[in-house]
């Protein structure tokens, strides 16, 4: 026994010697252990330009480091990773951060790709809705499932679809209809033409699934069941902008007035054809005077945002500028000119939109479930649906009023869940029934439970993940240690440094004192430059004489210049060399200099004073002075928290990088 119980600590000792061998320590600062790897790390994600390791500039570096780790010791120290605002701030970085860790990398990549290939495609499809309640009883579903599917039968037996959509569809639009004294024509269940992300995932999946002519099988969505008839597929129209032309055929129109109106599109479009200008006979033609004033021009829009006849003919359009046959529709006779198309693009070109309408639409299910397959799987879950089941008695119907009260599963107390090491009980579930109960419509019991469990037991799955990034992930571990660091030396430094620079106006102007020899000012010319933007030589005389008479520039400003007119400006400063050109060329001598007269302007410059080299005044350079008060404030903090804190750098181990 003691033999093995040697054998084992021998190989502890040699475990531990190995993993201090693989990654050993390069840096120790007040009790905290700095590994070669951590410290290398932080030194190539600053070492921006990648420039070869070369001894110098990690010695540099290591004094840097020392001093980072130093200020976040201090900061701990004082407590500040224990404020509420501190913990927030780091929690709301690290949920963003997570985020790219809680998603099915492959089944993205998957979803991201059917996506693209979709957005190539616009279909044209009518459905029937068979309302049902996601969270409706097994009974109301199987109720809704065999009507729609009876539905299904007819269809295939050759009844119209159009016609069944008006008399079973529970969308309404599919049957005319009076909405504020406006009288709608139902579509028969025809949606038009689409493309991805413009229907629920479901629905789309249906009818990308589903070829031409032919009727889906009932598809499940939020809404209920769906019937799908695909009609037609076509290539993506992308995005286009048209002008057009239209020509309303008047509200109970005889067929001669309806075809009247289908010669007098015709007749515009054989104007346009024999040369007459698109945008002119818009203009003096069209129906629609929101546009006809701009040439009959047309916002940019995609397959789902104008009727299908209207999308079909643009679609047949292959070159800018070309003009559509006349086509009629619901609202009368179109005529129609590409003016711009933006093609799909490649896959990469649309990426980053992919991505941004992914995770707002409802397929991030799909990659929601994925995941949590593949947690549950990983971290052993297990749930036990007896335990469930017994809430289908304590639930009653106050929980669709808000007023279900927790007290009412007192006696449940089993095991309703485990994940990992963390097992949840029945106690558990009631809390969360009681805390997210609000105002809905009633539903069946069992179903709303169920429903409410699974939504529970995920919740409590990606929670179990995201507890363990840490522990699975470096790299995360390591970038939330960046964050916590970060935060905690910006506030310290605010503290020590910056605002207190700023705020302590007394250890600045003592600063300043000590230094005033520092901050010199060269040698400069106190005049005034007098530009008038006349050349009258009365004007330049008189002012020429009110300046040597010595009047004040409000003075000569008011004598020269009229309620109406604004002859001269007046610049008086102290110029440096090289700030204008003017005072360069002169002399810098008391007095006034030679005058410059140009085709419409003049000027007269008149020197008061040489000045000598003298320092800058503390409001004259408050900017620079602040940043050197600054510097010294944090060299002088250096170097309190080097004696404070001992630190230790294994030069042999930091001399192994290379």
């Amino acid at each position: 026994m003691i033999k093995l119980l040697t054998g084992l600590v021998f190989l502890f000792v040699l475990s531990v010697a190995s993993a201090q061998d693989t990654d050993p320590v390069v840096l120790k600062v007040a009790g905290e252990n700095i590994t070669k790897s951590e410290f290398l790390n932080v030194y190539q994600k600053n070492n921006v330009n990648g420039e070869v390791i070369d001894r110098k500039s990690l010695e540099e570096y290591m004094e840097l480091y020392i001093n980072f780790r130093l200020k976040v010791k201090e900061a701990e120290s004082l407590g500040l990773d224990t404020t509420r605002s501190f913990i927030d701030e780091l929690a709301g970085y690290r949920k963003q951060l997570a985020q790219p860790y809680l998603i099915d990398e492959e089944m993205n990549k998957s979803l991201l790709t059917e996506a693209y290939n979709r957005k190539n495609e616009d279909i044209r499809a009518s459905h029937i809705l068979i309302k049902v309640d996601r969270n409706a009883s097994p009974a109301d579903t199987l109720a809704a499932y065999k009507r729609v599917m009876a539905l299904r039968k007819r269809v295939l037996k050759g009844e119209d679809f159009g016609m069944l959509a008006m008399e079973n569809s529970d969308d309404l639009s599919a049957r005319d209809r009076t909405v504020e004294n406006r009288n709608i024509k139902g579509n028969k269940g025809d949606l038009g033409y689409f493309t991805v992300f413009d229907m629920v995932y479901p629905f789309e999946s249906g009818a990308y699934s589903t070829k031409v002519g032919e009727v889906s099988m009932p598809v499940r969505s939020d809404f209920g069941y769906h019937l799908i008839k695909v009609t037609d597929r076509k290539p993506a129209l992308g995005r286009v902008q048209v002008a057009h032309i239209l020509m309303r055929i008047p509200a109970g129109a005889s067929a001669a007035d309806s075809a009247a109106v289908a010669q007098k599109a015709q007749d515009a479009y054989n104007r346009i054809v024999n040369g007459e200008e698109f945008a002119r006979l818009a203009e003096q033609l069209s129906d629609d005077k929101s546009t006809a004033t701009k040439g009959g021009v047309l916002p940019w829009f995609g397959a789902n945002k104008m009727i299908p006849e209207f999308i079909k003919e643009v679609s047949a359009l292959k070159d800018i500028n070309q003009v559509t046959k006349p086509f009629s529709s619901v609202f009368g006779w179109h005529i129609v000119k590409l003016l711009e198309r933006k093609e799909i693009g490649s896959y990469e070109d649309n990426l980053a939109d992919l991505k941004q309408s992914l995770t707002r639409n409802d397929r991030a299910k799909k990659s929601e479930e994925a995941l949590l397959k593949r947690i549950k799987n990983e971290y052993k879950y297990s749930e036990n649906l007896k335990a469930r089941d017994a809430f289908y008695k304590v639930v009653t119907d106050t929980i669709f009023a808000g007023g279900w009260k927790v007290e009412q599963a007192t006696g449940l107390k089993k095991t309703i869940m485990t994940i990992g090491r963390s097992s949840y009980s029945q106690q558990d579930f009631a809390q969360y029934l009681a805390k997210n109960q609000r105002k809905r419509n009633k539903e069946d019991i069992s179903a709303f439970v169920n429903s409410m469990f699974t939504t529970f037991s995920n919740e409590k799955c990606l929670a179990y993940e995201d507890s363990q990034l840490e522990s699975k992930y470096p790299e995360f571990k390591m970038l939330v240690k960046e964050y916590h660091d970060g935060i905690l030396l910006f506030e310290l430094t605010d503290q020590k440094i910056w605002s207190k620079a700023v705020k302590d106006t007394t250890g600045l102007e003592a600063y300043y004192n000590t230094r005033k020899s520092v901050y010199m000012w060269d040698q400069r010319l106190d005049a005034t430059i007098y530009t008038f933007n006349v050349t009258d030589e009365k004007v330049l005389s008189k002012a020429r004489n009110a300046i040597k008479k010595g009047v004040t520039d409000n003075e000569l400003l008011e004598m020269i210049n009229t309620d109406s007119t604004s002859f001269l400006s007046i610049d008086r400063r102290k110029f440096l060399k090289g700030e204008n050109p003017l005072i360069d060329e002169i002399d810098w001598k008391p007095g006034i200099s030679t005058e410059t007269v140009t085709a419409d302007k003049a000027t007269m410059i008149t020197v008061h004073e040489v000045l000598n080299p003298e320092p800058k005044k503390l409001n004259e350079a408050r900017g620079i002075i602040t940043a050197d008060y600054q510097n010294y404030l944090e060299q002088e903090w250096i170097k309190e928290l080097r004696a404070k804190y001992p630190f230790e750098v294994n030069k042999e181990v930091l001399s192994s990088i290379k």
